[in-house]
């Protein structure tokens, strides 16, 4: 996860409230919307699919204002990866999520700003950077381990007391993130609160509200795990493409009798080279195509409460190897937002619209994926907030559209909406 000119993507996740191990009923995978997605059949019926080789294009620097990475922080806003190892956010800050310090206080802003005191960074993601010592800083609120308290609230970035970290993953929603995991040379270590399950199991926690250690997490002898994300659920992606899941049911992804399920378990489905988890929805790139799942699609008519317990494929015009969705919208919007990106660098996004945020110039719901005009260069990585889009393109730069009410466009001031990418100013 290097911070030079060709990156990596990062994923992020969020927080849920579910608690108490429970019998959930029968999971079934139910019909999906024809014009969007094809079902993807049961769990037991999901066949292993080989990685595919195409992979997101790299970004290469073309000037001196360029970043390299792009992820989301808490609420409506972004970060980037800086080529000089620094990291820039902008957009909400009433978490304190722009990384700030005190000076400035909690202030939205549209203007891309670096973070205070962060040197030499290698990844990203959500409000958390990894130095190349290895050494994760966090900002914001969340569970950043500085004391007995389930999640602290940092104008600036604080160092956690756990190993060398090779990423870092942290639960993302609208209102609150008490929940993490990160990558380390002993495995995956989860902390916080364990209302999912996700740190450990539920019989053995004191409650649903209790911040607990970084706590290993128990894999298969000899995995090696490439990524994770980390939503309601926790997914711990190999290097072979299997992908180990636990925590809220769903959107675990898998069939279970249990709710939560603390324990991990491989998703049927196998050659999984990227996932994005946030809050209840979660989509992958498995076997070059895009595949969604979570809580279910509702209608007017019909509530089909397990409908997207298992992972169903998106229909796109071309093979996939970015996919991005998001946290915290309604869940009667059929088929979910999400966007994706195609091996041609074209982008495409899908489902709510009321902001503009699907990019097409309109505000009317996109029931089908719709092929993003005006970018100027290829996509490398995309990022959603339930009301803004934002793309990282192959020479850095980096474009947003959709709702500005709190500057997530990085436009250079608050409330200046936009249904069609319009480029961010970076230091």
């Amino acid at each position: 996860m290097s911070a030079s000119c060709s990156s990596d993507p990062e994923e992020g996740g969020a927080l849920a409230t579910d608690s108490g191990a429970q019998v959930a009923p029968g999971v079934q995978d139910g019909a999906s919307d024809a014009d969007v997605v094809s079902d993807a059949g049961s769990d037991a019926a999901l066949e292993d699919v080989a990685v595919p080789d195409a992979s997101p294009r790299p970004v290469a620097c073309g000037g001196t204002s360029c970043a390299t990475a792009l992820v989301t922080i808490l609420g409506e806003g972004f970060c980037v990866l800086l080529q000089d190892k620094t990291v820039a956010c902008w957009g909400d800050n009433a978490n304190g999520q722009l990384g700030r310090g005190a000076d400035a206080g909690v202030i939205a802003s549209g203007v891309a700003e670096r973070v205070l005191g962060l040197v030499d960074v290698v990844a990203l993601d959500h409000a958390c950077a990894i130095d190349a010592s290895g050494d994760s800083w966090c900002w914001g609120t969340g569970p950043w381990l500085q004391t007995a308290a389930a999640t602290t609230k940092e104008l600036a970035p604080v160092k956690l007391p756990i190993p060398p970290a090779k990423a870092i993953r942290v639960a993302r929603s609208s209102t609150n993130a008490g929940t993490a995991c990160a990558l380390v040379d002993a495995g995956v270590i989860c902390w916080g609160t364990n209302a999912n399950g996700q740190v450990m199991p539920p019989e053995r926690d004191a409650g649903p509200t209790t911040a607990y250690q970084p706590t290993q997490q128990v894999l298969p002898s000899g995995s090696v795990v490439r990524d994770l994300a980390v939503g309601d659920a926790t997914f711990a992606i190999l290097d072979d493409g299997t992908v180990f899941s636990w925590g809220a049911n769903p959107p675990i992804g898998r069939v279970s009798s249990l709710y939560p399920d603390p324990y991990p378990r491989p998703l049927a489905l196998g050659g999984f080279s990227q996932i994005d988890a946030a809050n209840e929805n979660v989509c992958g790139v498995a076997g070059a195509a895009i595949h969604c799942w979570g809580w279910p699609k509702t209608t007017t008519t019909v509530t089909q409460p397990f409908d997207r317990a298992l992972p169903e494929i998106l229909v796109l015009p071309e093979s996939v190897v970015f996919a991005a969705t998001s946290a915290g919208e309604s869940k009667v919007t059929n088929p979910l937002r999400g966007c994706a990106i195609g091996a041609s660098g074209s982008l495409y996004c899908w489902g709510n619209n009321l902001s503009g945020q699907v990019g097409d110039g309109t505000k009317d719901y996109a029931i089908t994926s719709v092929k993003i005009a005006g970018l100027p260069e290829p996509a490398a990585q995309v990022r959603t907030t339930p009301n803004a889009t934002c793309a990282l393109l192959t020479s850095g730069r980096v474009f947003c559209w959709g709702a500005d009410g709190v500057g997530q466009l990085g436009g250079g001031r608050l409330k200046w909406p936009s249904a069609v990418p319009r480029e961010v100013v970076l230091p």
